[in-house]
């Protein structure tokens, strides 16, 4: 069962776990475990998705309970009126905090745009930045005796593909476990002593006016174990308080890490 973080009679929000597809899709055809449809099947009627998430990308995900609220969620979501913060582990020390303006060409798809034409321009893509903590670690990855990690949080102004994980690649501190943007060694050096052995970005909040109401809404999303244990093994535990990250626990209840 999938952890409902927030639903009322228009909308229903999960945490979305790392490794999960929305929706059935040509990607993995024999998948048959997917968001949408345990949604439907724990509370018992349709959902209509506003937004997506990446496969490897944990984290709030918010769908409409009707086609109605549905597309007017996805209405806000393309005009740019929804504040999205994710939190990030990357490869090397990032101690400060920016704005990165860096255009992005569309990345096409080896199979779904395979007769699309490549010369496309690059599209604006704006990314806030915020470093929270650091590490450096004992252990030697690749030609470095020792391994360098930062916590971030990043809010995307624009929606591009991919957008975060190229724009940290751009900056030269690839997310953990980015096995398409990132560094291969230290994905696996990451995996083999962190046990962090997968996209280490999480959805953490969404802040919007209800699309039915009126009201303002935040919806958070805790993070999973692979999470917790990374904190615990950084001293990260400090900063994951000061920024009010939560961590589900087994039964599915949020908790500060202590």
């Amino acid at each position: 069962m999938l952890e409902i973080i927030y639903q009322d009679e228009w909308l229903v929000a999960v945490n979305k776990p790392a490794g999960w597809l929305v929706h059935r899709s040509w990607l993995d055809r024999k998948e048959k475990v997917v968001v949408m449809q345990t949604v439907r099947d724990q509370i018992g009627q349709h959902v209509f998705t506003a937004h997506r998430l990446d496969r490897p990308t944990s984290g709030v995900l918010l769908m409409g309970l009707s086609s109605e609220a549905g597309r007017l969620l996805a209405q806000q979501f393309e005009q740019h009126k929804i504040q999205k913060t994710y939190h990030a582990v990357v490869r090397g020390w990032l101690q400060e905090s920016g704005t990165l303006d860096y255009p992005l060409v569309e990345e096409l798809d080896k199979i779904a745009d395979k007769f699309a034409t490549q010369q496309r321009a690059a599209q604006p893509a704006v990314t806030d930045y915020q470093a929270l903590a650091w590490t450096e670690m004992p252990v030697a990855i690749g030609r470095y005796s020792s391994a360098r990690y930062s916590l971030m949080q990043l809010s995307p102004r624009t929606g591009r593909k991919h957008q975060l994980r190229r724009h940290m690649a751009h900056l030269r501190h690839p997310i953990i476990g980015d096995t398409t943007h990132g560094d291969l060694r230290q994905n696996r050096g990451a995996a083999q002593h962190f046990a962090a052995d997968r996209l280490m970005l999480h959805a953490s909040s969404l802040a919007l006016t209800h699309p039915i109401t009126g009201e303002p809404l935040v919806i958070r999303a805790g993070l999973d174990g692979v999470w917790r244990h990374l904190a615990q093994q950084f001293g990260w535990q400090e900063a994951f308080n000061a920024a009010a990250l939560e961590f589900a626990d087994e039964a599915g209840e949020d908790n500060l890490l202590v």
